[in-house]
Protein backbone atom coordinates (compact mmCIF):
# COMPACT_ATOMS: atom_id res chain seq x y z
CA UNK A 1 0.00 0.00 0.00
CA UNK A 2 2.56 2.53 -1.16
CA UNK A 3 2.08 5.91 -2.76
CA UNK A 4 3.53 6.87 -6.10
CA UNK A 5 3.67 10.66 -6.01
CA UNK A 6 4.43 11.00 -9.72
CA UNK A 7 1.13 9.31 -10.51
CA UNK A 8 -0.82 10.51 -7.47
CA UNK A 9 -2.32 7.06 -6.97
CA UNK A 10 -2.36 4.21 -4.49
CA UNK A 11 -1.85 0.84 -6.19
CA UNK A 12 -4.33 -1.86 -5.20
CA UNK A 13 -3.39 -5.51 -4.95
CA UNK A 14 -5.26 -6.91 -7.97
CA UNK A 15 -7.52 -4.12 -9.14
CA UNK A 16 -5.73 -1.12 -10.60
CA UNK A 17 -5.02 2.00 -8.58
CA UNK A 18 -6.98 4.50 -6.52
CA UNK A 19 -6.41 8.27 -6.97
CA UNK A 20 -4.79 9.38 -3.74
CA UNK A 21 -6.89 12.53 -3.34
CA UNK A 22 -10.62 12.48 -3.92
CA UNK A 23 -13.56 14.76 -3.35
CA UNK A 24 -15.70 13.72 -0.41
CA UNK A 25 -19.33 14.55 -1.19
CA UNK A 26 -20.74 14.13 2.32
CA UNK A 27 -22.49 17.33 3.43
CA UNK A 28 -22.18 19.03 0.04
CA UNK A 29 -25.57 20.79 -0.39
CA UNK A 30 -27.70 19.41 -3.21
CA UNK A 31 -27.99 22.79 -4.90
CA UNK A 32 -24.19 23.10 -4.98
CA UNK A 33 -23.17 19.52 -5.73
CA UNK A 34 -23.38 19.45 -9.55
CA UNK A 35 -21.42 22.66 -10.06
CA UNK A 36 -18.83 21.67 -7.46
CA UNK A 37 -18.23 18.32 -9.16
CA UNK A 38 -17.61 20.10 -12.47
CA UNK A 39 -15.23 22.50 -10.75
CA UNK A 40 -13.45 19.58 -9.07
CA UNK A 41 -12.97 17.71 -12.34
CA UNK A 42 -11.74 20.88 -14.00
CA UNK A 43 -9.25 21.32 -11.13
CA UNK A 44 -7.90 17.81 -11.70
CA UNK A 45 -9.92 15.52 -9.43
CA UNK A 46 -10.53 12.02 -10.75
CA UNK A 47 -11.90 10.45 -7.58
CA UNK A 48 -15.42 11.09 -6.27
CA UNK A 49 -16.57 9.53 -3.01
CA UNK A 50 -20.37 9.20 -2.84
CA UNK A 51 -23.06 7.36 -0.91
CA UNK A 52 -26.79 6.80 -0.97
CA UNK A 53 -27.05 8.28 2.51
CA UNK A 54 -25.50 11.59 1.47
CA UNK A 55 -28.70 12.36 -0.43
CA UNK A 56 -26.93 14.10 -3.32
CA UNK A 57 -25.98 11.30 -5.73
CA UNK A 58 -28.41 12.56 -8.37
CA UNK A 59 -26.77 15.99 -8.34
CA UNK A 60 -23.26 14.53 -8.25
CA UNK A 61 -24.21 12.38 -11.23
CA UNK A 62 -25.48 15.43 -13.11
CA UNK A 63 -22.18 17.20 -12.49
CA UNK A 64 -20.12 14.22 -13.59
CA UNK A 65 -22.26 13.78 -16.72
CA UNK A 66 -21.68 17.42 -17.60
CA UNK A 67 -17.93 17.10 -17.05
CA UNK A 68 -17.82 14.03 -19.29
CA UNK A 69 -19.93 15.69 -21.98
CA UNK A 70 -17.64 18.73 -22.01
CA UNK A 71 -14.55 16.53 -22.34
CA UNK A 72 -13.12 17.59 -18.97
CA UNK A 73 -12.39 13.95 -18.15
CA UNK A 74 -12.82 10.44 -19.52
CA UNK A 75 -14.89 7.84 -17.72
CA UNK A 76 -12.06 5.30 -17.71
CA UNK A 77 -9.81 7.71 -15.79
CA UNK A 78 -12.45 8.67 -13.24
CA UNK A 79 -12.97 6.69 -10.04
CA UNK A 80 -16.44 6.75 -8.47
CA UNK A 81 -17.23 5.13 -5.12
CA UNK A 82 -20.69 4.62 -3.67
CA UNK A 83 -21.95 2.79 -0.59
CA UNK A 84 -24.63 0.30 0.39
CA UNK A 85 -26.85 1.83 3.06
CA UNK A 86 -27.79 0.08 6.31
CA UNK A 87 -31.39 -0.63 5.26
CA UNK A 88 -30.32 -2.64 2.21
CA UNK A 89 -28.19 -5.38 3.82
CA UNK A 90 -30.68 -8.13 3.02
CA UNK A 91 -29.34 -9.88 -0.11
CA UNK A 92 -32.70 -9.27 -1.82
CA UNK A 93 -32.07 -5.53 -1.67
CA UNK A 94 -28.33 -5.18 -2.37
CA UNK A 95 -28.61 -5.14 -6.16
CA UNK A 96 -31.63 -2.83 -6.06
CA UNK A 97 -29.69 -0.35 -3.93
CA UNK A 98 -26.67 -0.49 -6.22
CA UNK A 99 -28.83 0.00 -9.32
CA UNK A 100 -30.47 3.04 -7.74
CA UNK A 101 -27.07 4.63 -7.07
CA UNK A 102 -26.00 3.83 -10.63
CA UNK A 103 -29.10 5.52 -12.03
CA UNK A 104 -28.64 8.58 -9.86
CA UNK A 105 -24.95 8.83 -10.74
CA UNK A 106 -25.73 8.21 -14.45
CA UNK A 107 -23.22 5.38 -14.63
CA UNK A 108 -23.17 1.85 -16.00
CA UNK A 109 -20.62 0.60 -13.47
CA UNK A 110 -19.14 1.72 -10.16
CA UNK A 111 -15.42 1.56 -9.57
CA UNK A 112 -16.00 0.68 -5.92
CA UNK A 113 -19.05 -0.20 -3.83
CA UNK A 114 -18.68 -0.30 -0.06
CA UNK A 115 -20.78 -1.63 2.79
CA UNK A 116 -21.25 1.75 4.51
CA UNK A 117 -21.53 0.51 8.12
CA UNK A 118 -21.59 -2.91 9.79
CA UNK A 119 -25.14 -1.99 10.78
CA UNK A 120 -28.22 -3.74 9.37
CA UNK A 121 -31.56 -1.93 9.65
CA UNK A 122 -35.09 -2.82 8.61
CA UNK A 123 -35.71 -2.32 4.90
CA UNK A 124 -37.43 0.88 3.81
CA UNK A 125 -39.01 0.72 0.36
CA UNK A 126 -37.56 3.07 -2.23
CA UNK A 127 -40.93 4.63 -3.02
CA UNK A 128 -41.57 5.21 0.67
CA UNK A 129 -38.42 7.17 1.48
CA UNK A 130 -35.08 7.64 -0.28
CA UNK A 131 -32.52 7.98 1.04
CA UNK A 132 -34.05 6.17 4.00
CA UNK A 133 -31.83 7.62 6.73
CA UNK A 134 -31.45 6.11 10.18
CA UNK A 135 -34.98 6.25 11.62
CA UNK A 136 -37.43 3.51 10.73
CA UNK A 137 -40.47 5.74 11.34
CA UNK A 138 -39.34 9.39 11.35
CA UNK A 139 -42.86 10.56 12.14
CA UNK A 140 -43.23 8.42 15.27
CA UNK A 141 -43.60 10.10 18.63
CA UNK A 142 -40.16 8.77 19.58
CA UNK A 143 -38.46 7.71 16.33
CA UNK A 144 -35.76 5.06 16.66
CA UNK A 145 -33.56 2.83 14.53
CA UNK A 146 -34.88 -0.68 13.85
CA UNK A 147 -31.96 -3.15 13.73
CA UNK A 148 -32.38 -6.52 12.04
CA UNK A 149 -30.24 -9.64 12.24
CA UNK A 150 -28.63 -10.16 8.85
CA UNK A 151 -25.24 -11.91 8.78
CA UNK A 152 -22.54 -9.92 7.04
CA UNK A 153 -21.69 -13.09 5.13
CA UNK A 154 -25.10 -12.92 3.43
CA UNK A 155 -24.67 -9.26 2.55
CA UNK A 156 -21.15 -9.84 1.27
CA UNK A 157 -22.30 -12.71 -0.93
CA UNK A 158 -24.73 -10.31 -2.62
CA UNK A 159 -21.94 -7.74 -2.96
CA UNK A 160 -19.81 -10.36 -4.71
CA UNK A 161 -22.66 -11.01 -7.12
CA UNK A 162 -22.53 -7.33 -8.14
CA UNK A 163 -18.96 -7.87 -9.31
CA UNK A 164 -19.91 -11.01 -11.23
CA UNK A 165 -22.81 -9.15 -12.84
CA UNK A 166 -20.55 -6.32 -13.98
CA UNK A 167 -22.32 -3.60 -11.99
CA UNK A 168 -19.24 -2.83 -9.88
CA UNK A 169 -15.55 -3.32 -10.47
CA UNK A 170 -14.53 -3.72 -6.84
CA UNK A 171 -16.18 -4.13 -3.47
CA UNK A 172 -15.08 -3.16 0.00
CA UNK A 173 -16.21 -2.06 3.43
CA UNK A 174 -16.32 1.06 5.57
CA UNK A 175 -16.19 1.55 9.34
CA UNK A 176 -14.87 -1.97 9.95
CA UNK A 177 -12.21 -2.85 12.52
CA UNK A 178 -9.67 -5.66 12.49
CA UNK A 179 -12.00 -8.29 13.98
CA UNK A 180 -14.73 -7.71 11.40
CA UNK A 181 -12.18 -7.65 8.58
CA UNK A 182 -10.57 -10.86 9.77
CA UNK A 183 -13.96 -12.56 9.87
CA UNK A 184 -14.86 -11.25 6.40
CA UNK A 185 -11.61 -12.53 4.93
CA UNK A 186 -12.38 -16.00 6.29
CA UNK A 187 -15.36 -16.46 3.97
CA UNK A 188 -14.98 -13.87 1.19
CA UNK A 189 -14.60 -15.35 -2.27
CA UNK A 190 -13.89 -11.85 -3.56
CA UNK A 191 -11.68 -10.04 -1.06
CA UNK A 192 -12.39 -6.45 -0.08
CA UNK A 193 -10.30 -4.14 -2.25
CA UNK A 194 -10.61 -1.09 0.02
CA UNK A 195 -11.44 -0.22 3.62
CA UNK A 196 -12.71 3.30 4.27
CA UNK A 197 -12.30 4.55 7.84
CA UNK A 198 -11.98 7.71 9.89
CA UNK A 199 -8.30 8.68 9.97
CA UNK A 200 -6.63 11.90 11.15
CA UNK A 201 -3.91 12.85 13.67
CA UNK A 202 -6.29 12.37 16.62
CA UNK A 203 -7.20 8.86 15.37
CA UNK A 204 -4.20 7.29 13.65
CA UNK A 205 -5.36 3.62 13.84
CA UNK A 206 -1.82 2.25 13.41
CA UNK A 207 -2.70 -1.40 14.04
CA UNK A 208 -5.61 -1.35 11.60
CA UNK A 209 -3.42 0.22 8.90
CA UNK A 210 -0.71 -2.36 9.53
CA UNK A 211 -3.27 -5.17 9.22
CA UNK A 212 -4.53 -3.75 5.92
CA UNK A 213 -1.00 -3.53 4.57
CA UNK A 214 -0.46 -7.15 5.60
CA UNK A 215 -3.65 -8.20 3.81
CA UNK A 216 -3.12 -5.94 0.75
CA UNK A 217 -6.31 -3.98 1.40
CA UNK A 218 -6.24 -0.36 0.25
CA UNK A 219 -7.32 2.26 2.78
CA UNK A 220 -9.25 5.49 2.25
CA UNK A 221 -9.27 8.05 5.06
CA UNK A 222 -12.51 9.93 5.59
CA UNK A 223 -12.51 13.09 7.70
CA UNK A 224 -8.75 13.45 7.06
CA UNK A 225 -8.81 16.95 8.55
CA UNK A 226 -10.43 15.69 11.73
CA UNK A 227 -12.95 17.70 13.68
CA UNK A 228 -14.18 20.49 11.32
CA UNK A 229 -16.80 18.32 9.59
CA UNK A 230 -18.38 17.59 12.96
CA UNK A 231 -18.62 21.06 14.52
CA UNK A 232 -22.07 21.84 13.11
CA UNK A 233 -23.33 18.40 14.17
CA UNK A 234 -22.27 18.91 17.76
CA UNK A 235 -19.95 15.88 17.53
CA UNK A 236 -16.71 17.83 18.03
CA UNK A 237 -15.57 20.93 19.87
CA UNK A 238 -13.76 23.84 18.16
CA UNK A 239 -10.75 23.26 20.40
CA UNK A 240 -10.37 19.78 18.88
CA UNK A 241 -9.33 21.05 15.45
CA UNK A 242 -6.02 19.56 14.34
CA UNK A 243 -5.70 22.50 11.94
CA UNK A 244 -4.93 24.74 14.92
CA UNK A 245 -2.40 22.53 16.64
CA UNK A 246 1.08 24.09 17.07
CA UNK A 247 2.78 20.91 15.81
CA UNK A 248 0.80 21.04 12.56
CA UNK A 249 1.12 24.80 12.10
CA UNK A 250 4.88 24.65 12.63
CA UNK A 251 5.26 22.04 9.89
CA UNK A 252 3.01 24.10 7.61
CA UNK A 253 5.09 27.23 8.17
CA UNK A 254 8.29 25.31 7.51
CA UNK A 255 7.01 24.14 4.12
CA UNK A 256 5.11 27.29 3.22
CA UNK A 257 1.85 25.31 3.13
CA UNK A 258 -1.52 25.46 4.85
CA UNK A 259 -2.26 23.22 7.84
CA UNK A 260 -4.87 21.42 5.72
CA UNK A 261 -2.28 20.60 3.06
CA UNK A 262 0.07 19.25 5.73
CA UNK A 263 -2.64 16.98 7.17
CA UNK A 264 -3.58 15.69 3.72
CA UNK A 265 0.07 15.16 2.83
CA UNK A 266 0.53 13.24 6.10
CA UNK A 267 -2.40 11.01 5.17
CA UNK A 268 -1.13 10.32 1.67
CA UNK A 269 2.40 9.65 2.88
CA UNK A 270 1.01 7.02 5.23
CA UNK A 271 -0.23 5.15 2.17
CA UNK A 272 -3.90 6.09 2.39
CA UNK A 273 -6.19 7.88 -0.02
CA UNK A 274 -7.82 11.01 1.42
CA UNK A 275 -11.26 12.37 0.55
CA UNK A 276 -11.63 15.89 1.98
CA UNK A 277 -14.80 17.84 1.35
CA UNK A 278 -14.40 21.28 -0.25
CA UNK A 279 -16.87 24.08 -0.83
CA UNK A 280 -14.97 26.40 -3.18
CA UNK A 281 -12.66 26.20 -6.17
CA UNK A 282 -9.84 27.71 -4.11
CA UNK A 283 -10.15 24.96 -1.51
CA UNK A 284 -10.40 22.29 -4.20
CA UNK A 285 -7.13 23.46 -5.70
CA UNK A 286 -5.48 23.76 -2.29
CA UNK A 287 -6.43 20.23 -1.26
CA UNK A 288 -5.07 18.75 -4.47
CA UNK A 289 -1.73 20.62 -4.32
CA UNK A 290 0.09 18.24 -1.99
CA UNK A 291 2.35 16.30 -4.35
CA UNK A 292 5.22 18.76 -4.75
CA UNK A 293 6.52 18.56 -1.18
CA UNK A 294 7.26 15.80 1.28
CA UNK A 295 7.22 15.58 5.07
CA UNK A 296 10.34 14.33 6.79
CA UNK A 297 10.26 11.23 8.98
CA UNK A 298 10.49 13.46 12.04
CA UNK A 299 7.54 15.56 10.84
CA UNK A 300 5.47 12.47 10.14
CA UNK A 301 6.21 11.16 13.62
CA UNK A 302 5.44 14.49 15.30
CA UNK A 303 1.99 14.58 13.69
CA UNK A 304 1.35 10.90 14.39
CA UNK A 305 2.23 11.52 18.05
CA UNK A 306 -0.91 13.69 18.34
CA UNK A 307 -3.03 10.53 18.44
CA UNK A 308 -5.68 10.49 21.17
CA UNK A 309 -7.78 7.62 19.82
CA UNK A 310 -10.45 10.32 19.44
CA UNK A 311 -13.22 9.13 17.12
CA UNK A 312 -15.67 11.80 15.98
CA UNK A 313 -17.87 9.51 13.85
CA UNK A 314 -18.88 6.86 16.39
CA UNK A 315 -22.32 5.19 16.14
CA UNK A 316 -21.92 4.17 19.77
CA UNK A 317 -22.27 7.86 20.60
CA UNK A 318 -24.29 9.57 17.87
CA UNK A 319 -26.93 6.84 17.39
CA UNK A 320 -28.07 7.20 20.98
CA UNK A 321 -27.92 11.00 20.94
CA UNK A 322 -29.49 11.59 17.53
CA UNK A 323 -31.52 8.44 16.89
CA UNK A 324 -32.53 7.29 20.40
CA UNK A 325 -30.87 3.92 19.84
CA UNK A 326 -27.72 2.62 21.52
CA UNK A 327 -25.72 0.94 18.75
CA UNK A 328 -21.99 0.56 19.42
CA UNK A 329 -19.82 -0.99 16.72
CA UNK A 330 -16.38 -0.23 18.16
CA UNK A 331 -14.90 -1.74 21.30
Amino acid sequence: MSVTDSENVIPLSEAGSLPAVGLGTWKIPNERAADLVVEAVRAGYRHLDCACDYGNEREVGAGLAKALAEGLCQREETWVTSKLWNTYHDPRHVRLACERSLRDLQLDVLDLYLVHFPIALEFVAFDRRYPPGWFHEPEAELPVMKPVRIPMADTWGAMEELVRSGLVRRIGVSNFGVSLLRDLLAYARIRPAVLQIELHPFLTQEKLLRFCRQESIGVTAFSPLGAPSYFALGMARPDESALELPAVREVAARHGRTPAQVLLRWGVQRGTAVIPKASSRARLVENLAIFDFRLSDAEMESIGALNQNRRFNDPGDFCETAFHTFFPIYE
